[in-house]
C-alpha cells in the first residue's frame, strides 16, 4: 500500500510515528517524491532525508536543537544533527528499514511546523 492510497490522512505534522515491523522495506521513489513535496527545502538522497537550517546566533541554533530533542524523544524517532554556531543540519533515516520510512517524513513535517511558529 502506498502513501497515496491511504486517504484521507491528516497532514504529516498532525500524525505520530509508529513502530515499524521487522522486514518492512524502505519507501520507494514514488512515495518519497509524494511525501517530500509537502516539505519546503527538504531533500532526499541515498536513503537520507535532510535539510540545513540557518539561524542568527548560537542561542537560536541551540534552542532549535533542544526543541527537536523534546519531540524526537516523544516520537521515539531521532535525527542525526550536525550543529555549528548558526547552522543545524537535520538528517533522518530509518535504520531498521535501511532507508526512509513514513516516520522520517512525519518528523520532518513536525520540524517545519515548529520552525514556522
Amino acid at each position: 500500500m502506498t502513501y497515496s492510497n491511504l486517504s484521507p490522512l491528516p497532514a504529516l505534522n498532525q500524525r505520530h510515528c509508529a513502530p515499524i515491523k521487522p522486514g518492512t522495506p524502505p519507501l520507494g521513489g514514488n512515495e518519497i517524491s509524494e511525501m517530500i513535496g509537502s516539505l519546503h527545502g527538504w531533500k532526499a538522497s541515498e536513503g537520507v532525508l535532510y535539510k540545513k537550517f540557518a539561524f542568527n546566533n548560537y542561542y537560536e541554533t541551540m534552542a532549535f536543537v533542544n526543541a527537536i530533542a523534546i519531540f524526537a524523544h516523544n516520537e521515539d524517532h531521532h535525527p542525526d544533527l550536525e550543529v555549528s554556531y548558526n547552522v543545524c543540519t537535520v538528517k533522518y533515516s530509518t535504520h531498521s528499514v535501511g532507508g526512509l520510512s513514513e516516520n522520517d517524513f512525519i518528523c520532518a513535517a513536525k520540524i517545519e511546523a515548529m520552525r514556522n511558529l
